[in-house]
């Protein structure tokens, strides 16, 4: 599932040893699977309902034998037991505001919708790395603005195929701010002035900059293959939200990715110990 649905991640999550490695794509899995039912094609009654499935399988990972993706995690779970199982809950909740449409007026509930969903990720991670128990809570607060950096530069990415969706993450007050609307004509453009968009796109990028910029003071805490899995990952999307900050015209109007020996490049340069 790793290597098929998470080419980016992928990159990184192959540096680990063996068990961190399958304990981390447990991590991924399950995670993949929550947000594939907000993404679902459902009505909104039947995905809020199989999100509390899966919210109840959370909670009772023993006891689903039949289920390759909870018996791993809950393999994952014994062998790491430092792994926050609860943060899931916070993802969940995320994507339950997807499907209810959450829209959000200010930049911090914006940072809150992007804890619950990337951030829980980064804790979870963290609790496969492992770290030294008087740092675990300074490593928590890293890992988790790295995973408000990596959504944000996933919303920057898909901004029109999430306005596509009828979803707006942006900020309310940053769109008036710059006198954008995000609305979408039936020739697909942007309605809005393209001075406009490409200051909102920048602005943007430059606050999940910050948030790289705190995130990874959290390599220095990790032993080095965690640390290289982490830095391959943050790599590649911090390139990728540097390419969006130069070119945010073209970011919005087709979805922007790096070629596979960029990511290559990275991955190796993060196994070398070279800071993104």
């Amino acid at each position: 599932m790793v290597r098929a649905r998470a080419r980016n991640f992928a990159y990184g999550i192959r540096l680990l040893p063996t068990t961190k490695r399958q304990a981390l794509s447990a991590v991924y899995a399950f995670a993949r699977r929550v947000d594939d039912i907000g993404d679902g094609s459902e009505t909104r009654g039947e995905r809020l309902a199989q999100l509390a499935v899966a919210r109840d399988d959370l909670h009772h990972l023993t006891e689903r034998p039949e289920d390759p993706v909870l018996v791993a995690l809950a393999d994952a779970a014994r062998q790491h037991p430092m792994i926050p199982l609860a943060a899931f809950d916070e993802l969940i909740d995320g994507c339950e505001a997807d499907v209810r449409g959450t829209d959000y007026a200010t930049p911090d509930e914006l940072t809150f919708y992007c804890r619950c969903v990337a951030g829980s990720i980064g804790r979870l991670s963290l609790g496969v790395y492992g770290v030294d128990p008087a740092r675990q809570e300074e490593a928590s607060r890293y890992a988790d603005s790295l995973g408000v950096a990596l959504q944000l530069t996933n919303i920057l990415r898909d901004v029109r195929e999430d306005g596509l969706m009828g979803r707006v993450y942006l900020p309310a007050d940053e769109l008036v701010r710059h006198g954008c609307t995000l609305k979408i004509d039936e020739h697909g453009r942007f309605v809005d002035d393209d001075t406009d968009l490409a200051a909102l796109v920048r602005d943007q990028a430059a606050a999940a900059r910050g948030w790289y910029d705190t995130g990874l003071k959290l390599l220095p805490l990790l032993d080095r293959r965690s640390a290289a899995c982490t830095a391959a990952m943050a790599g590649i999307y911090r390139r990728l939200l540097i390419r969006i900050a130069e070119q945010p015209i073209s970011a919005l109007n087709s979805r922007m990715s790096l070629p596979a020996w960029e990511k290559g490049v990275v991955a190796a340069r993060a196994l070398a110990g070279v800071t993104p």
